[in-house]
């Protein structure tokens, strides 16, 4: 499972969270810090990316568009980069069956205290 992680998320998580989520990238890393969010979206899912952001933009391209790619939609405010790793960590298999899924094309994650 590839996630890019974008421009609101710290570049940090591709490290921290290589062991669960391997090849992953931030849109910083990729050339694509100043990108539009439809620009995101195309490039995503012409690479195989889902996108991880707080920002609910993300949300309204997934309805629209459906995947790919998939969107993931943290929903955890105003919070530490170890938090959103946690959420992500604790959220695995959450994040596989997503994944799998043909026809889901947005995952909303809660902080671990809702």
């Amino acid at each position: 499972m590839r996630l890019l992680f974008d421009q609101n998320l710290s570049r940090r998580l591709v490290a921290d969270l290589t062991p669960w989520f391997p090849d992953s990238a931030h849109v910083g890393s990729i050339g694509l810090d100043t990108a539009t969010d439809r620009e995101v979206w195309a490039y995503a899912g012409e690479q195989g990316y889902m996108i991880a952001s707080k920002d609910s933009d993300f949300r309204q391209l997934a309805f629209l568009f459906g995947p790919p790619p998939k969107g993931i939609w943290l929903r955890v405010g105003n919070c530490s980069t170890a938090a959103i790793a946690a959420v992500l960590r604790s959220n695995e298999d959450v994040i596989a069956r997503f994944a799998a899924s043909e026809e889901e094309s947005l995952l909303v994650l809660p902080d671990l205290d809702r």
